[in-house]
């Protein structure tokens, strides 16, 4: 009788989980034709930028990418999953302990990404963002160090996880811990989010990753939250993919980077967050590479363009090649990281 009793309560929280990525799906379908007719109707075009995330002239992404900026592209459509999200969570699925903090800080940075496309919609140059990269970095930082407080104190949160090392007690240092975990992610993933699909399908893998390492953990709020972020993706990506309807903007890419920057510290796994979000490292890295080099060697470049996904569309692969093998590389990963979070926690 106790084993039928402890079944029906597990099939009946797996119902509830899949059921949130489910409704988070079909609410950011819904949401999808509201926007599109908004964006249109208030020309909601993102600017072609003039500076390369490496340094010097884009040329080689604006020759890529002229196309594009041509046919006026509406950006800001991380508003779609960022409200989807929101609606589910707040309705059904709040959690002290396990929700409030990475929804909190989604809708944080979402803020600040918000401004910055506004500021790249109306503005009057065509540049990387629209707000300055100094103002930006406060601002997610004070979003991200006020989360890592909140994790520190009110959810009293001390230790960090290592294989081998086990927990290890670092006191109020975790904030400062939060704070690059969670910066990092962001910017990674906002780099990321270049092609047509790419950020919404290698997020996608991430965030079914980190749904099924909080299930094990027993987190099943915020593996419902997870389940809900790729069932509002899912619905995003597929408007995004080539060609694409429209962006997601920093109000996506950043609102999400955040939340799975955060999920990785609520879960104590930020070592294996490097292998999940390995093309988000890949691609961080490669402009820190050309910058470098630029700097380092008269100007020139080890890939003709960055994040690196330029280079192999510079090089001659299709865009939808670029992405759909990235894609692959995010779901290898995935698998992999999830494999090492097993040998790490129960071996």
């Amino acid at each position: 009788m106790k084993h039928t009793l402890s079944f029906a309560v597990q099939t009946s929280t797996l119902i509830h989980i899949f059921a949130l990525g489910f409704l988070g799906f079909l609410l950011a379908m819904a949401l999808t034709p509201i926007f599109t007719t908004m964006a249109y109707r208030h020309q909601w075009w993102k600017k072609a930028r003039s500076d390369a995330w490496s340094g010097g002239k884009a040329t080689v992404y604006n020759k890529l990418h002229a196309a594009k900026h041509r046919s006026n592209i509406p950006n800001m459509a991380g508003l779609i999953f960022v409200v989807s999200i929101v609606i589910v969570t707040a309705v059904t699925n709040l959690s002290r302990g396990e929700t409030w903090l990475p929804l909190a800080g989604m809708v944080g940075a979402g803020l600040v990404g918000l401004a910055d496309d506004v500021m790249n919609i109306r503005g009057v140059n065509a540049a990387i963002a629209g707000m300055k990269a100094k103002v930006k970095f406060l601002l997610y930082s004070v979003v991200a160090l006020v989360g890592g407080w909140w994790f520190w104190e009110k959810l009293g949160v001390h230790t960090i996880y290592l294989p081998g090392l086990h927990d290890i007690n670092i006191g109020a240092a975790v904030i400062p811990l939060f704070w690059f975990v969670v910066v990092a992610t962001a910017n990674s993933v906002n780099i990321t989010d270049g092609l047509d699909g790419l950020a919404g399908g290698l997020l996608s893998s991430s965030f079914g990753t980190y749904a099924i390492i909080a299930g094990i953990e027993g987190k099943y709020a915020l593996a419902a939250f997870c389940l809900t972020v790729v069932g509002a993706l899912l619905s995003y990506t597929w408007f995004n993919i080539y060609p694409a309807r429209f962006f997601m903007g920093d109000v996506g890419s950043f609102a999400l980077g955040t939340a799975l920057g955060i999920i990785a510290m609520q879960t104590n796994t930020i070592y294996v967050l490097p292998i999940i979000g390995a093309v988000y490292v890949v691609e961080t890295g490669s402009v820190i590479i050309n910058r470098a080099s630029r700097k380092l060697r008269h100007g020139k470049k080890v890939f003709l363009s960055s994040p690196i996904h330029h280079h192999f569309e510079a090089i001659g692969w299709p865009e939808t090649k670029v992405t759909m093998r990235f894609w692959i590389l995010g779901q290898v990963a995935a698998v992999l990281g999830l494999i090492l979070f097993l040998i790490g926690r129960y071996n």
